[in-house]
């Protein structure tokens, strides 16, 4: 499969813009949220190869956004009853990706929630990406997506390329949007 083109990391840059959503008059003294442009899908080539790749990648750029640049306590601190932190979801969604692409044995899927408390935004983000690029170097060599994941298990089966795509896809996507909502309880940052 050929590699595909990267996709540029989201906009950053701090919009002060009043919100003005339907249910929120716009109140330019006080609403001083961040504010990340919106990133749009990417546009990738026709083939379904493309496709899949294009948008987890465009996926992955948008989690890992979420968390870059939270502040360290709050970044690692539960918003939500379920115990979700941001931290957790990028170390959590580390560890989907080198189980399903990189045969990776994870015993504790709840444990993967959860940063070490030596772990830092910037480490958390960094280690994320790194395995991104193994991720992708082992899918670059992938050239049927009807062929099982290269990975290095035996005796146990793998599921096929498009099949583990699809389930990152979805997966990252879940994520994606439990840190959207983390990111702006925490500072006010949105988009993507």
């Amino acid at each position: 499969m050929p590699a595909t083109t990267p996709h540029p990391a989201p906009d950053t840059t701090t919009d002060t813009t009043p919100d003005t959503t339907p249910d929120t008059a716009p109140d330019t003294t006080t609403d001083t949220r961040r504010r990340r442009r919106d990133t749009p899908p990417p546009r990738t080539g026709g083939g379904e190869a493309e496709v899949l790749r294009g948008f987890l990648d465009y996926l992955r750029a948008s989690a890992a956004a979420k968390v870059d640049g939270a502040p360290e306590q709050a970044a690692r601190t539960a918003a939500v009853p379920s115990g979700t932190s941001l931290l957790g979801l990028l170390n959590h969604l580390t560890f989907v990706e080198r189980w399903i692409f990189l045969g990776e044995d994870v015993p504790d899927w709840q444990a993967t929630f959860v940063a070490a408390p030596a772990d830092s935004v910037a480490g958390v983000v960094t280690r994320y990406r790194q395995t991104v690029e193994q991720v992708n170097d082992v899918l670059d060599g992938c050239a049927d997506l009807a062929a099982p994941v290269p990975r290095p298990r035996p005796g146990r089966p793998a599921p096929s390329l498009r099949w583990a795509l699809t389930h990152m896809i979805e997966e990252t996507a879940r994520h994606a949007g439990h840190a959207d909502i983390l990111r702006e309880l925490i500072d006010g940052t949105t988009g993507r």
